[in-house]
């Protein structure tokens, strides 16, 4: 588990992180979402002992992170810019990692070998983004960290590979009880991902939550009229959002799907069906509610 308490890092005058509180259990998904310079990264370089705290408490499993190599060891961190060494190769990195992690495990490394397709003897400098993402992926499972971090490693990759990366992670989560946190600004990348999500701004933590509890009591709908009504109407309804396209009438409104259907069907739409809720529409949601606009937050 992994625990922060009054967490605090400071770069020069700027707080980078300003007292944060934040628990992340084992076997998790853990999604951080937050605009560019919230404080997501400078948090994932604290769990991974790049920094040192300046003040409060990060505990993976009780112990200290910062100097610790025992600890240093279960975790594996994959940078926004992944770091290889001048000239390395896939291969001459799987050698260097297998040396430092203790729980390296070459069958593993073969496998990821073969899902990704990649040369191993090929300079890592010569591959595109998304190659060098797979590369550092491919070492990250041979590795079999306790704790996997990743910020913002969808970035370079095409559809395809995304999918694929999910896959194999939540197989680690699932098959291991890997802990994964992964830090990124498009809550998109995240939404059929995580298991819980914590959003940063500003250095601070405005909620974290599991992703079931955040949707509970909300839901999106969407009927017909002709002609189109006026949402205002609808007293009955705890609307959030409403958008209008044509003679289709959108909304998320606190409220189960059952009483919003009936509630639409008081005015006797030509149809009217309950849709499936994005992430972005249920913080919008937990935003309004705590006087927050998302939009400016994650701009």
């Amino acid at each position: 588990m992994i625990e922060a308490k009054g967490l605090s890092k400071k770069f020069g005058a700027k707080a980078a992180l300003d007292k944060i509180d934040v628990a992340i259990g084992q076997g998790s998904i853990y999604g951080l979402v937050g605009s560019n310079g919230a404080g997501k990264s400078t948090f994932l370089r604290l769990l991974a002992g790049v920094y040192s705290p300046d003040g409060g408490e990060l505990l993976v499993d009780d112990c200290q992170l910062f100097e610790n190599s025992s600890v240093k060891q279960r975790v594996f961190f994959i940078s926004d810019y992944p770091y290889f060494f001048p000239h390395a190769t896939v291969q001459s990195m799987a050698e260097y990692y297998s040396k430092l992690y203790a729980k390296w495990n070459a069958q593993k490394y073969a496998e990821m070998l073969r899902t990704f397709p990649i040369d191993p003897k090929l300079p890592i400098s010569r591959m595109s983004k998304g190659m060098q993402r797979q590369a550092a992926i491919i070492c990250a499972i041979a590795c079999q960290p306790d704790y996997l971090l990743m910020d913002e490693i969808f970035d370079g990759l095409d559809p395809v590979m995304r999918q694929l990366l999910k896959r194999i992670v939540s197989g680690e989560v699932s098959d291991r009880g890997m802990t994964v946190i992964i830090a990124s600004h498009n809550l998109r990348e995240l939404e059929d991902f995580c298991d819980h999500v914590g959003l940063f701004h500003r250095g601070g933590v405005l909620f974290e939550r599991e992703l079931d509890e955040l949707k509970l009591g909300i839901c999106k709908v969407q009927a017909v009229f002709r002609p189109m009504i006026d949402p205002a109407v609808l007293t009955k309804l705890q609307i959030i959002t409403s958008k209008v396209h044509g003679s289709i009438l959108e909304l998320v409104v606190k409220n189960s799907q059952a009483d919003a259907l009936a509630v639409l069907e008081e005015l006797h739409p030509l149809t009217a069906e309950a849709l499936p809720l994005t992430l972005e529409e249920v913080f919008i949601s937990e935003m309004e509610v705590n006087g927050y606009d998302i939009d400016s937050i994650l701009a």
